[in-house]
């Protein structure tokens, strides 16, 4: 009995010092939570009824029941107290009230959602998930891309480990070696993702972007077939007009290969590289470069949405800067 009538003091006095500090609704129902929850306090103090002997528990009780009156009824008065003093506040109804902005996707979302889409739309399978950190043998070697290659200049390699034989993918294309190691053909695949080169981060260089990639993998397959696939693509993406040009190039994982630029607002931009798919890249997934051939076509997502979206600096699309997204 004797602690009862401690406890009930103790929480009576520290009630009081708390509840006259509190200013606003969520510390008051906080307040509450501390008191009356599943937990609380008074709760708790409640379950110590059951140890008191008989004789004693009418007394117990009284106390326990004044204090939890005198808890509640100083809640409700302090509530009362805090919504009085929101009415006494002084607002002008008639000022305009602050718009909402209603959000939109990011303007390389969009592209990404739209190049999905021609690509299901072509009959490819799209792959979102695949390693960012990848071996040298997956981002290189299978690709025809061997140690001291000069092919290896074309890219500016982000290492992870002190051997070099882990780094940050440089391109999409390791996802080609991984899904034809474990499937037979025919595929079409088309693998969307983000690469890592250690460029500077300036107007047209980014050390982090997005990358999209296509493979296609049959009996006969010509230049033609990539040919009418790359036109398809651009028209769906930038218009019924769009005119395509195919400048023979050189990639290690294809042959013959080619850039290709499009004819837009008035001028030619390079958009991708491409070209069918090298008999050494066949042979290191086990591949008969006799039974089967293939194209594989690969772009900067970023640049199609700069073209697209007539954006002259990449980092814009970095920055976050909420002016230039609400163009979008």
């Amino acid at each position: 009995m004797e602690e009862i009538r401690s406890k009930v003091e103790q929480i009576r006095k520290e009630f009081n010092q708390i509840i006259a500090e509190v200013s606003d609704l969520d510390a008051l129902e906080r307040l509450r939570i501390r008191y009356f929850g599943r937990k609380g306090e008074v709760t708790e103090l409640f379950k110590l009824l059951k140890s008191v002997p008989a004789e004693q528990k009418k007394e117990a009780g009284r106390l326990l029941n004044e204090l939890k009156n005198e808890v509640r009824e100083a809640i409700a008065a302090r509530r009362q107290e805090i919504e009085a003093s929101f009415e006494r506040e002084a607002y002008d109804i008639t000022l305009p009230g602050r718009p909402i902005s209603t959000g939109h996707k990011h303007p390389l979302t969009q592209v990404f959602e739209e190049l999905n889409e021609i690509a299901i739309g072509l009959g490819f399978e799209v792959i979102t998930k695949s390693p960012e950190i990848e071996t040298d043998y997956y981002n290189f070697e299978a690709l025809n891309i061997p140690a001291h290659h000069p092919a290896r200049d074309m890219w500016s390699t982000l290492f992870v480990t002190d051997d070099h034989k882990m780094l940050l993918r440089t391109h999409t294309s390791p996802v080609q070696i991984r899904t034809m190691e474990k499937r037979q053909p025919p595929l079409r695949i088309f693998v969307p993702g983000r690469v890592y080169r250690l460029d500077p981060f300036d107007q047209t260089h980014a050390p982090a972007f997005y990358q999209a990639e296509g493979l296609y993998v049959d009996r006969n397959v010509s230049f033609a077939d990539l040919k009418g696939t790359l036109e398809l693509f651009a028209k769906e993406l930038f218009g019924p007009k769009t005119k395509l040009k195919f400048v023979p190039s050189f990639f290690p994982f294809t042959e013959p290969s080619a850039e290709v630029s499009v004819y837009y607002n008035g001028e030619w931009l390079e958009i991708l590289g491409c070209g069918m798919v090298h008999p050494k890249v066949f042979e290191a997934v086990g591949y008969d470069p006799e039974e089967w051939s293939g194209f594989a076509f690969g772009f900067g997502v970023d640049r199609m949405a700069m073209i697209k979206f007539g954006i002259k600096d990449i980092r814009l699309l970095y920055e976050s800067d909420i002016r230039f997204l609400k163009e979008f």
